[in-house]
């Protein structure tokens, strides 16, 4: 004997107009700009609000990130450079591997954001995530 197929509800609407899923993940497509517009226009769905906080603070953590540590590996590099050359250049090749790590977390984040919020899913980025549960539900 065979199992029934499951059965597809359609996706909850939001005050959007837009399917829930859709709104969470369009939330996400600018970061914080369209994280911005969809927490402000979302009277409804938590998922939406949560995902468009979570795309606020995910965007912002990235812009101020980069530049914290852009401006740590001009700093860096430059003094190193004035005492030894080497370690200069040493110095900017490993500031270089942790910016590029840092942007690489980031497009993970992101993309794994995008995925799971189209699947109507809460999924939380460490941190973020606690902190977008809970600017979301004031």
């Amino acid at each position: 004997m065979q199992n029934p197929p499951p059965v597809q509800t359609p996706p909850a609407k939001s005050s959007t107009g837009l399917d829930e899923n859709l709104a969470a993940l369009l939330s996400y497509i600018a970061t914080w700009v369209s994280g911005l517009i969809f927490f402000l226009i979302e009277k409804n769905s938590r998922l939406v609000r949560f995902h468009a906080m979570q795309a606020i603070l995910l965007g912002a953590t990235a812009a101020v990130g980069a530049i914290v540590l852009w401006i740590l590996w001009a700093i860096v590099t430059v003094v190193l450079a004035q005492i030894a050359d080497i370690l200069g250049t040493l110095a900017g090749l490993v500031l270089g591997l942790v910016i590029f790590v840092f942007y690489l977390a980031v497009l993970v984040g992101w993309i794994l954001c995008l995925i799971k919020s189209y699947q109507g899913q809460f999924y939380k980025l460490p941190v973020l995530g606690n902190l977008a549960e809970k600017f979301s539900t004031k």
